[in-house]
């Protein structure tokens, strides 16, 4: 790809990021849910901004999973456990300057199965 192109594409998802974080905070109560996608694995984090602490993540690399709609439900799964063993049921999604299709609405829709509220 040339240069040019991905600093454009670059700058375009920096745009969208902040618009989405000046949006969006997250608390203890209602952690904000931020995402990362890499062209091989999937990342999630449940975050509490006031402290700047880490509630629960989860890490598609370890778990051996690359990045596509279907291995990205197994990641959702066992994010949704680990925010249940930190008594958490509501968040606020961050999609982290990603387009709202393929794998990260993939993620999210899983992540409504699996009982958490958005």
């Amino acid at each position: 790809m040339l240069k040019s192109i991905q600093k454009r594409k670059n700058k375009l998802r920096a745009q969208r990021k902040a618009r989405v974080r000046g949006k969006i905070f997250g608390t203890a109560e209602l952690p904000r849910l931020s995402v990362y996608k890499s062209n091989k694995y999937f990342y999630a984090q449940a975050i509490n901004d006031t402290t700047g602490v880490t509630l629960a993540s989860v890490d598609g690399r370890k778990l051996g999973l690359r990045v596509n709609q279907e291995s990205v439900k197994t990641v959702a799964a066992e994010m949704a456990k680990n925010l249940a063993a930190s008594n958490i049921e509501n968040v606020v999604f961050d999609r982290n300057g990603y387009l709202y299709h393929g794998v990260v609405a993939s993620f999210a829709d899983a992540l409504r199965e699996a009982g958490i509220k958005f």
